[in-house]
């Protein structure tokens, strides 16, 4: 019996090995095919009851493929532009933090990031520039992918369920929640957000003229990044570009920009969606917040902006669940 157990979990070892080598390779494509299903499934289904829910799924997984495509057109076209102004923004923006008064532990910290996140971006952007026909593999599977979660939502929530032990449901159960409830502050509120405010200082910095192409995409990159973090916003990088304006002479369009700015980008939008969206992390939270992002980023790539809140979201469920049976067993001792 115990020969016979040791077999079956090497088979399922090497099973998960082999399962593992598999994905690993298109697990970027598969989370953010997930992510964008997260935040695309309410439109998918208000509209599924009306067209039908393979209707619905294909009409949007239609609409991700053309933008895709475009994505990687722009990608091809603008990817070194982008590069050389993300570089540029990163490097003024800590050499303006580092001109504060900081304390030595911190302004450390703030040097490493500074030498270690423009040289994983080039990394990462590197990767892909020198590899098209994997970016467009990936692209594939992300689409694909997009409309299997679409189709099947149900069944895999379904399964997912069937999978929880019985022994400790409620705690699987409570995971779940933790997992989704940080998943939707993060996903469907700021990152949702954050991505229509990139969109918006793009625009604006074209149509200002304060970048070309691949600078206005760079500067909508860094306010999306800017939005995630907290205490931090994207009205750093639209003063930023007010401030250019009025250094180059041109008051009048520093004004209109900052009003622009301000409306479109923060501090209008995050008054009026607030409700909706729920407060920004602050204290501890924040901290833990921040920790996530940067460490997810650094430990995974962009993907983990998304990995590494969701799992510090898990460890506080667990730390709590742990608080909550030390303190049962601990009453329970004191009673008997």
């Amino acid at each position: 019996m115990e020969l016979e157990a040791a077999v079956w979990i090497a088979i399922s070892l090497v099973v998960l090995y082999l399962v593992w080598e598999t994905v690993s390779p298109i697990l970027s494509p598969l989370i953010l095919a997930i992510t964008l299903a997260y935040i695309l499934y309410p439109f998918h289904e208000r509209l599924s009851r009306k067209t039908g829910k393979r209707v619905s799924a294909f009409t949007m997984t239609g609409i991700l493929t053309i933008l895709t495509f475009l994505f990687m057109i722009g990608f091809a076209l603008w990817i070194n532009d982008v590069k050389q102004s993300l570089a540029y923004y990163i490097d003024a923006f800590f050499r303006w933090l580092l001109g504060f008064h900081l304390p030595p532990a911190i302004y450390e910290l703030i040097q490493r990031l500074a030498e270690d996140i423009p040289k994983r971006f080039e990394e990462y952007v590197l990767g892909y520039t020198y590899s098209l026909p994997k970016l467009s593999l990936q692209a594939i599977v992300m689409v694909f992918a997009f409309y299997g979660i679409l189709v099947n939502t149900e069944t895999i929530l379904e399964e997912v369920h069937a999978l929880l032990p019985q022994d400790n449901r409620e705690l699987a159960l409570k995971l779940l929640n933790s997992a989704g409830r940080t998943l939707h502050s993060l996903l469907r509120g700021w990152l949702a957000l954050s991505i229509l405010k990139g969109a918006a200082i793009a625009a604006g910095f074209y149509l200002f003229a304060i970048a070309d192409a691949g600078g206005a995409i760079a500067a909508g990159i860094f306010t999306i990044l800017f939005e995630l973090l907290p205490v931090l916003g994207g009205w750093i990088v639209w003063l930023a570009g007010a401030a250019y304006l009025f250094g180059t002479g041109e008051t009048a369009a520093a004004v209109v920009f900052a009003l622009y700015g301000a409306v479109f980008v923060s501090p209008m939008p995050d008054y009026i969606l607030r409700s909706r969206l729920g407060e920004r992390e602050t204290g501890v939270n924040a901290l833990i917040s921040l920790v996530g992002i940067f460490g997810g980023y650094i430990a995974f790539g962009f993907v983990g902006l998304i990995i590494g809140p969701v799992a510090l979201s898990l460890l506080g469920t667990l730390v709590e669940e742990w608080k909550k049976t030390k303190e049962a067993a601990s009453t329970s001792g004191t009673s008997s």
